[in-house]
C-alpha cells in the first residue's frame, strides 16, 4: 500500500467553492497522492459547511482505502449529484482521511490553494 498511496498535509490554506458559495476553507487539508492518479485534496469535515451537502445512496469500494460514501452539493441553481466523497471508515493504512471530504474537479466546483 505504501507504494500506492501517500498522504501529506496540504501546504497552506485551501478553499472549495460551488455555485458561487464558499463551502469551506481549511489550513488542515490533506493531499492524497495515489499511483497513476492526480493528487486529491481532502478537507476536514469540520471545515466544510455541511448544510450544502446531502448524503446520497451511492457508494464505491477502493481496495486500498475502503468504502466511500457520496454527497451531492446543493447550490442556488442546481444540485451537483455525487460530487463529494468520504471514506468514513477507511482502511488502517489511510486512517488520516477519516472525517475528511474530497470534491470532484468539475466545472461547478473549485478547489484551490489560497
Amino acid at each position: 500500500m505504501a507504494d500506492q498511496i501517500k498522504i501529506t498535509k496540504a501546504p497552506g490554506s485551501w478553499t472549495v467553492r460551488a455555485g458561487g458559495a464558499v463551502l469551506g476553507e481549511s489550513n488542515a487539508a490533506l493531499e492524497l497522492t495515489e499511483a497513476g492518479m492526480a493528487p486529491v485534496i481532502y478537507f476536514p469535515r469540520s471545515d466544510i459547511a455541511m448544510a450544502f451537502l446531502d448524503a446520497t445512496e451511492t457508494t464505491s469500494h477502493c481496495p486500498h482505502k475502503g468504502d466511500a460514501r457520496y454527497y451531492s452539493v446543493v447550490t442556488k441553481s442546481r444540485t451537483l449529484e455525487n460530487a463529494v466523497w468520504s471514506y468514513e471508515n477507511p482502511k488502517e493504512d489511510v486512517a488520516e482521511i477519516k472525517d475528511h471530504l474530497a470534491f470532484y474537479g468539475i466545472d461547478e466546483i473549485t478547489v484551490e490553494q489560497l
